[in-house]
């Protein structure tokens, strides 16, 4: 028989432990952890030999243990059908089960670990279900030695209370759980997509200067070198530095990207290292720079040959030092960056002019790769559009294959000033205009429609009827892979007047074949 004083004792740790509860289910960084914490900290309770949370898996119908006191790592594998066991039968019944010696009780079915007197005491089990807008969603399991369990109907209590904690901690962690779940399946699978899209496949081209630049990359990548990149301006500078990135061992770090033109030079400083709140008018919070960004990752300076001398300063200081201040700031602050600079610039003629600081083109030109203008690679153009007819056709929903022989030519003669980026532009274009499966000349821009490009000259209709005829000619033998018949029901005419028109053109249907 307890005395007064010793339950006085005991209602005063539950009260306790009810309260610590409470606050570790409100303020734990999750509910996996939460959940464990309060299983743990019922063996505050006076006796408490072990105890379980379970939870029941909507997809399977299944109980699992999802926390646990003193039960080994193997039993917490342990699964149970509604109506099966105690702990399954109060689920299934939404009501509280009492069992004074487990050791008497057939439907015990051991499961987790085998519970033998102690000291040749019974060993008694006390289950409460876990309700959840009226619905069983787990249940809350304690063993304690017979003689302990004085009181059941103050015990049962004590864990309804718990049960009722636990379930407002999943009703508003729950949703939190899931949505922070999806959070991270979409992350990977963005991260997975940006892998994908930057891989070298996606380089394309297999011209001469491509194939050495193709090799730089795969060279670089493996290691933290810092990168220069050198070339004109829509030669893709900015797709090497992301294939570099996710092709290296900081793939899983963040890329960040500054454009230095962009930005004027009373914000390129705030903007690469940050600043403290106050350190300027309308700096009203601290803001972590670039810098602080990447680390871990990888930071593209695109145009860096436009920041100004100040600037150029600080950023040697980072690269060579690792470290630097927030604007408004004296603690010092180091990362793990690598650098990747990226310019259109003549960088020498800017060291020549005193534009550009030669002891900072030393320290970004560790590893230069030079991208070829796209004129120097006339190899790769049919390659590269065939490439954008693809990406452009699924992104905009258009059942275009392929390109008409004479546009391939037009695209062939064009001095292309804009480089990949002008033809990305122009397939894209042609692409949506187009209202077939096949890009002809008529629907690329007027840029290249020339006479040279075109074979066409101004103001003759006979020239321009001609050349049409060849392209519908074309397209319908290439179509039916040379077959007349096939390609003269296509054009809606007869096969006597197709072979009179191949005749006149001089076009021979085997070529198609």
């Amino acid at each position: 028989m307890l005395s007064a004083a010793g339950v006085e004792s005991d209602q005063l740790v539950e009260l306790s432990t009810l309260y610590e509860l409470s606050e570790v289910l409100a303020s734990a960084p999750s509910l996996h952890e939460g959940l464990g914490q309060a299983m743990r900290m019922l063996n505050r309770y006076p006796g408490a030999l072990r105890g379980a949370l379970t939870l029941l898996d909507d997809e399977t119908g299944e109980l699992y243990i999802e926390a646990a006191l003193n039960l080994p790592a193997n039993a917490r594998l342990a699964r149970y059908r509604l109506g099966e066991g105690i702990t399954g039968e109060v689920v299934a019944t939404a009501r509280s089960i009492v069992v004074p010696d487990v050791e008497r009780e057939p439907r015990f079915l051991h499961r987790t670990v085998r519970r033998i007197a102690d000291h040749g005491e019974a060993v008694s089990f006390i289950c409460v279900p876990i309700l959840l807008d009226h619905r069983p969603v787990g249940a809350i399991s304690v063993d304690l030695p017979h003689r302990l369990v004085w009181d059941a109907n103050h015990l049962l209590r004590f864990l309804n209370v718990v049960s009722s904690l636990v379930a407002l901690a999943l009703r508003t962690q729950r949703p939190a759980e899931a949505a922070r779940k999806s959070l991270e399946q979409e992350n990977q699978t963005l991260k997975r997509e940006l892998r994908e899209r930057y891989d070298f496949d996606h380089l394309v081209g297999t011209s001469g200067p491509m194939r050495d630049v193709l090799a730089q990359v795969a060279q670089v990548s493996a290691t933290s070198t810092s990168v220069l990149l050198r070339g004109e301006s829509g030669t893709g500078k900015e797709l090497v530095a992301h294939a570099i990135h996710y092709n290296s061992d900081r793939s899983a770090g963040p890329f960040i990207k500054v454009n230095c033109a962009a930005l004027p030079e009373t914000l390129m400083e705030s903007e690469l290292f940050g600043h403290e709140r106050g350190a300027f008018t309308g700096a009203h919070t601290r803001k972590k720079g670039r810098f602080e960004l990447a680390h871990g990752g990888t930071l593209l300076l695109d145009e860096i040959g436009e920041l100004s001398p100040a600037t150029q300063v600080k950023l040697l200081r980072v690269l060579q030092e690792r470290e630097f201040e927030r604007v408004g700031g004296n603690e010092v602050l180091r990362v793990d960056v690598r650098l990747i600079a990226a310019t259109s610039r003549n960088l020498e003629q800017a060291i020549a002019e005193r534009g550009f600081r030669e002891d900072l083109y030393y320290r970004l030109n560790v590893f230069p790769i030079f991208l070829p203008p796209l004129r120097d690679r006339k190899a790769d153009i049919l390659l590269l559009a065939d490439h954008f007819v693809n990406q452009y056709a699924r992104t905009h929903r258009k059942p275009v294959k392929r390109i008409t022989t004479p546009a391939i030519d037009m695209l062939m003669r064009y001095h292309w000033p804009g480089n990949v980026r002008e033809l990305e532009n122009v397939i894209e274009r042609a692409v949506v205009v187009c209202d077939g499966v096949a890009i002809h000349g008529r629907h690329l821009p007027p840029t290249l429609q020339t006479p040279e490009a075109s074979g066409t000259t101004p103001g003759s209709l006979k020239a321009a009827v001609g050349q049409l005829e060849r392209d519908l000619l074309h397209d319908a033998l290439k179509t039916t892979r040379g077959s007349v018949s096939e390609a003269a029901r296509m054009l809606a005419t007869t096969e006597r007047i197709l072979r009179y028109k191949l005749r006149r053109y001089q076009i021979v249907p085997s070529r198609f074949a």
